[in-house]
Order: C-alpha cells, then structure tokens, then sequence
C-alpha cells in the first residue's frame, strides 16, 4: 500500500483516523501499532515478523544498554545491539551484492557458484534499521531514555506515516509526544494541508517528469546529447518531487496524528555548494550520518587528512545504505570527494551569495545523479557519453519523437517550482494569519483565502489525475 494509492486516501486512512481518534489517550499507541502492521502487512504479511524482531531485540538490548551505562558491561551490551541490527540490514540488503560480485570477480554469476536462491529485500528496512540503531546509541550516550513501554517503542518503529521511506525519526525526538502530545483541529487541518502539497508532488510533477527520465536511461546507448541532458534533469526533478512529496506526506499524517516530525527537505536546489545542498537534502539522513558515524570516527578533530577521509568514508556509507550497487558507491564517493575539496578550499564559505555558484552546485547534483539513477555503472558511462556529445546531438532521432510537449512542459513547471519554491512556502508559514476584530468579526486575509481555495483545488485535481494514471512507486521504496 502507498499513500498515492485509493486504497490508502479512502479506505485505510480514514478508517484508521476513526479508529485512532476514537481510542483513549492510552491505548493510542496500541492503535498506531495495530494500523502500521496492517499497513506493512498489505506489502507481505510474512516480513512483519523480521520488523518485530528487530524491533523487540533493540527494544531489550536498550534496557541492558541503560542498565550498564558508562560500564565496560553497558558497552558489550551497545555492541552486541548495533552488531545485530547491522547483521539484519547486511544480510536482507547487501548480501545479494555480496554473491554478485563474488561471482563477477570470477567470471561467473551466482548460478555458476552453485546458488539458485535470491533473498527479498524487506521494505522500509534501511530506515527502521537505523531508528533502531539511533535509540540504542542515544541510550548509551544519555540522550535518549529507556524507561519507555515497549508498545510505545514499537509504535515508534513501526509509525507507518514514515516506515516505508522516513524521514528518519529518532526515538529521543519523540519520546516526549508518545508520553504526550495535543491534538486540535488547527493542527489536523495543517496536517491535512502537508498531505495534499505531498501528494501533488508525486503524482502531479515527479509522476509527469519521470517519462522523460525513463527514456532516456532506458535507451542510455542510443540517446543524443539533448534527450541525455532532457532524462537527466527530469530525474534530478523527479527524485526531489517524488521523495521530497513522500516526506511531506508522512510530515502531514503525523500532525493529524499529533506528531511533530523534523523536516527533511528545505529547498535543496537553491545551494550554492555540495555542503549547503547536504544541509538542504535528505536533512535526516545527513544529521544522522553526521551525528553517528562522522563524529564516531573522529570529525573534524584528528586533522585535515583524517577530516578529508571522514567524509569520503561516511559519504561512500551513505551511498551504499541507498542500495547494494556499485552505482551508489561511486554516487557517494562523488559526494564525499566534493565536500572534502569544498572544506579544502574553503568554498562553502566564499560560495554564498555568489551568482555562479549555484548553477556550479546544480550541475555537480546533476552529475551525480545520473549514476544514482543507472542500473549499472555502464549505463551511467553511457549517459555521461551522451551529455558531452559522444552520440551526437540526436542520436536515435526515433527516440525524441516519443517525447510529448505535456511532459517537456510539467519539466519546465517542475523547475519553475524549484526556483520559487522559497518564495511559495512563505505563504504557508505565518503569512496571511487569521484575524479577529474587537467586535469579535473574523477577517480572513486574502492570502490566506486564495492559499486555502487553492488546497482544494490542487487537492481535487491531484485525486482525479491520480485515478487515471497507472501505479507509480516511490522510489525511495527501494532503499
């Protein structure tokens, strides 16, 4: 199940939100609990039992952990919990990569080495592998409390708004609304609001782009220079609208829930440098890779070279955590590159308010993500060919032919929005407030008139665009 699916709009959510709303303040928890597993189980009943077990191991290791603290027993105990959790997430994600490329260094595949099975990646496990990960680590650092009930740490887990693709949550956020937290119409209908912007995203601009992307990659040896260029920034534009519209959506639901969850995009295609698009992009997973592994292998504190290394070592993690292929390797080392030369240089500092800079930065996003999105690194190679003009600038004239003027023109309102996206947030953060007269008379300014009017709208339109479309997966969902 997916929430830009009709399954979930009209019949799982609202159903759900009867149920929740409708349930006391202390078995809330045992309602989230019970929706998010149906909610996972819809995708494959049998997997429940993997996310239940880890859940339930990080779950008593953490009470050892806080037990022990500060003792070399309490350590042992933070060992043996990472070690697990890193065993569930390498075994289920990377060790089909593993077999592959064993087979491949001797000039076989995994049928020739005698292996005929496949393992099934669970979904959403990277994210609540690594929720997971952070509360057994925040426990030992004393950030984060062990005291909680463990159908409450389940829930958190499990919180379905967020468990196929995050935002990455951190129980010591949290902690304190499960314990406690407002819910008010105000807050619903803000929710609500998240939601629809969310889900226009993904199904009115990375949906409407995401051909062009798809023909280009699909046919990465035959494409001309202008349609490899044309699928690349489609892409670009596709993954920032669809994963950056799931975030949104899992932001909304918790506020009808009465959460508040941390933002995970903040305009990542405005930067002017690799570091300030990684402040900007995927913000929980730069904070959690920063917080949990640059800082654990020392920061910035052991010198230039070990900080250089740092960040090539955490990036090139980054990269692999997103999928077992070599392609997100060279994605993260290519990231993890940049930044090291930017805090060489100096850049980041000088780049601000610099005109040049920001094409500069889109055009270093932009060329990492076409090995983000190839298959394979040859099909990347192949794309990289064709954008410096290798194949000619039409190549297969046959292939332009397939591109439609509706989907050239959702790329061009797609980074349009980009551009102005800034600009159009502000009219939902505090401009066009409600106002009340001394005679008790409510003024309702026109921003805010025209902002809610246009929710509607946009909120209509996006359901009837996404009854006639076919299915459409986030594409995070992979990760």
């Amino acid at each position: 199940m997916v929430f830009s699916s009709e399954s979930f709009l009209f019949l799982f959510l609202p159903l759900f939100l009867l149920a929740y709303y409708l349930t006391p303040a202390r078995g809330k928890s045992f309602t989230i609990l019970a929706g998010s597993y149906l909610f996972y189980a819809w995708w494959r009943v049998d997997f429940l039992a993997l996310l239940f077990g880890t859940t339930a191991f990080a779950y008593l290791v953490g009470q050892q952990v806080a037990r022990h603290r500060h003792t070399a027993q309490g350590k042992v105990w933070l060992w043996v919990g990472v070690a697990g959790c890193l065993g569930v997430l390498g075994v289920f994600k990377y060790l089909n990569f593993f077999l592959d490329s064993i087979a491949a260094l001797v000039g076989t595949d995994v049928a020739g080495l005698g292996i005929h099975w496949r393992l099934i990646l669970p979904i959403g496990i990277s994210f609540y592998i690594f929720q997971a990960l952070s509360y057994l680590i925040d426990v030992w650092r004393g950030d984060a409390k062990a005291d909680a009930r463990f159908i409450d740490f389940a829930a958190f887990i499990a919180l379905f708004p967020q468990l196929i693709a995050g935002p990455i949550l951190r129980y010591k956020d949290l902690e304190d609304q499960f314990r406690s937290r407002t819910h008010s119409a105000e807050m619903f209908a803000d929710g609500m609001a998240r939601f629809l912007i969310g889900l226009a995203k993904k199904v009115l601009l990375a949906d409407a782009v995401a051909p062009l992307a798809d023909l280009a990659f699909g046919n990465s040896g035959e494409v001309g220079m202008a349609l490899a260029w044309v699928g690349a920034i489609a892409y670009m534009l596709q993954l920032y609208f669809d994963f950056s519209g799931y975030s949104d959506m899992a932001i909304g639901l918790g506020k009808m829930m009465g959460f508040t969850f941390l933002e995970n995009f903040r305009f990542p295609y405005v930067s002017r440098s690799i570091t300030e698009f990684w402040r900007r992009w995927h913000i929980s997973l730069s904070n959690w890779l920063r917080d949990y592994l640059y800082i654990s292998l020392g920061g910035n504190r052991k010198g230039a070279l070990r900080t250089y290394g740092n960040l090539m070592t955490v990036m090139m993690l980054g990269g692999l955590w997103h999928g077992a292929n070599w392609t997100f390797v060279l994605w993260g080392l290519w990231h993890g590159g940049l930044l090291a030369i930017e805090r060489a240089t100096g850049h980041d500092r000088r780049a601000a308010g610099q005109v040049w800079a920001l094409p500069l930065t889109l055009a270093l996003v932009l060329i990492g993500w076409v090995m983000f999105r190839a298959e394979h690194v040859g099909q990347g190679l192949d794309i990289y060919r064709a954008m410096i003009g290798l194949n000619g600038w039409a190549g297969d004239a046959t292939l332009w032919q397939q591109v439609t003027r509706e989907s050239l023109a959702f790329c061009i309102l797609a980074a349009a929005i980009c551009a102005l996206e800034p600009r159009i947030w502000s009219l939902f953060e505090g401009e066009g407030d409600v106002r009340v007269n001394p005679d008790g008379t409510v003024v309702l300014p026109i921003v805010q008139g025209v902002v809610s009017f246009g929710l509607v709208s946009l909120g209509a339109f996006t359901v009837m665009k996404l009854a006639e479309q076919s299915f459409s997966p986030f594409l995070y969902f992979q990760f």
